[in-house]
């Protein structure tokens, strides 16, 4: 199966393998290597410290053209992560560029969890919460870490 990869996604696969993320661990799923179990590991100091996100990650065939396909399996109270798990992140979208790699990916995703951005929502009643009561709408993200993400 290795060998009809791209040798690009071999070697951005060997090296998270052997460069482990802070925070992030992802494992290539063994019937498919363009699919990745991902688990980031809330950043301290958000209002997921102490939270484990599923992710699913997903190379399509024109990736390094194209994004890869990323989705929060975790529920999750984020104003730029929808119900359905689908993340706001330019580099997922028009951002994206063949220099990025996966690696930069997942760091991102972790850089969003660490600093929700209500201006630029997906979800936008959490948004609106989140301009309306902060300190409620963050209140309401640890409690959901504490019922999904444990």
């Amino acid at each position: 199966m290795a060998s009809e990869l791209p040798r690009r996604i071999i070697k951005e696969t060997m090296r998270l393998q052997s460069e482990q993320i802070d925070g992030i661990k992802a494992v290539v799923n063994e019937s498919n290597a363009r699919h990745f179990h991902v688990i980031i590991d809330g950043p301290g100091g958000s209002p997921y410290e102490g939270g484990k996100f599923k992710l699913e990650l997903f190379l399509p065939e024109e990736y390094p053209m194209s994004a890869p396909k990323v989705r929060l399996l975790t529920k999750i109270y984020h104003p730029n992560i929808d119900k359905l798990g689908r993340i706001c992140l330019d580099i997922l979208k028009e951002k994206w560029s063949p220099a990025l790699q996966i690696r930069t990916v997942l760091l991102s995703i972790q850089a969003l969890l660490s600093k929700p951005n209500h201006e630029d929502p997906l979800a936008n009643d959490v948004a609106e919460h989140w301009k309306k009561d902060e300190m409620g709408a963050i209140a309401t993200a640890k409690d959901w870490v504490r019922k999904y993400a444990q």
